[in-house]
């Protein structure tokens, strides 16, 4: 099969890889869109290698048709259209997934919309609502909120009744995006300081936060008493300097997930509660993918780039010519 590879410079390029073994419980899914995550970027520079047993191909998240079940797999059958979350390998013609990770993809939404929708989805519950314990009424600063995740968090903490919803993002047409999705309270944060302006409004409940470096301290800044924060990402960086006093005063919770390397027994209940909670929303179009642009798989180069320039609205993706 074809698959993206990574050269010994880091480049990108499409050749050619064995088509993953299926395990028992295992699903093989012919893949037509592949969505890409700043996690593909970390392992393409060699700073984020897959976990034990996971395949090195990039692409954490595919949307394609089911070609071959495992012996004990009782959920899916060959042909049906699906989306999935993978530790690994779905810049790939066909990538292999164990079946709790599988979502079915609704009849109207096309295979790019709906690799526009696992990772974030499952990082958001897994973050705000399993980690933080979020509940209807309290308040929410989603940093990033035009991210993959971004458009996820808002979205699904609207339809689970939290609010008011603060959300960051860099330029008035981002802003314009979050307030459509959902968010009371959309901050410029190149020329807002969005500690003053979360404050202004009462602080926030909860945190989910991608930047990381000298944002703890401000988030800790805006937390209300007893709020969570919780860091996914760190794109300012692992270290920092940090003044706890007010962590003590506020009995405030720092917290850090990932989600790549869980066991799937963990990621079939994160997924069975987003079935339950948030799925029915997806097939209304209640909550909906944001789809910024899509890629051929032989320019996948390109669409990191792309990424890497952050000037995307929700997701890009790979999309195959099948």
């Amino acid at each position: 099969m074809y698959a993206v590879q990574i050269a010994d410079d880091q480049s990108l390029f499409l050749g050619e890889a064995p088509v993953p073994e299926v395990t028992a419980t295992d699903v093989l899914i012919d893949v037509r869109a592949a969505g890409l995550n700043r996690a593909d970027l970390m392992q393409a520079a060699g700073n984020y290698p897959p976990p034990p047993g996971a395949s090195d191909v990039l692409g954490l998240e595919v949307a394609g048709v089911v070609a071959a079940v495992g012996s004990a797999v009782t959920e899916w059958s060959v042909g049906d259209r699906v989306c999935a979350l993978l530790a690994g390998g779905g810049y790939a013609e066909f990538a292999a997934v164990d079946e709790g990770s599988i979502y079915p993809l609704p009849d109207a939404m096309s295979f790019a919309e709906g690799a526009c929708l696992i990772e974030a989805m499952m990082t958001v519950w897994a973050n705000i609502f399993l980690r933080c314990s979020i509940q209807p009424g309290e308040s929410f600063l989603m940093h990033g909120g035009t991210s993959g995740i971004g458009v996820m968090g808002i979205q699904m903490a609207k339809h689970a009744g939290i609010g008011p919803i603060f959300a960051t993002a860099g330029s008035p047409e981002k802003l314009d995006v979050c307030r459509e999705l959902g968010a009371d309270v959309a901050i410029n944060y190149r020329e807002q300081d969005f500690v003053e302006v979360v404050n202004e409004h009462g602080g926030a409940d909860v945190v989910l936060d991608m930047v990381g470096g000298d944002y703890l301290q401000k988030n800790i800044t805006v937390a209300k008493l007893n709020g969570r924060i919780c860091n996914i990402a760190y794109q300012n960086g692992f270290e920092t300097t940090i003044n706890f006093l007010p962590v003590l005063l506020k009995r405030l919770v720092i917290t850090a997930t990932t989600l790549r390397a869980r066991a799937n027994d963990e990621k079939r209940a994160i997924r069975d509660t987003i079935m339950k909670d948030f799925w029915p929303a997806v097939v209304d179009g209640t909550i909906k993918p944001i789809l910024d642009s899509t890629f051929s798989f032989e320019d996948a180069a390109k669409a990191h780039a792309a990424m890497e320039a952050g000037g995307h609205i929700g997701k890009l993706v790979l999309v195959a010519d099948k």
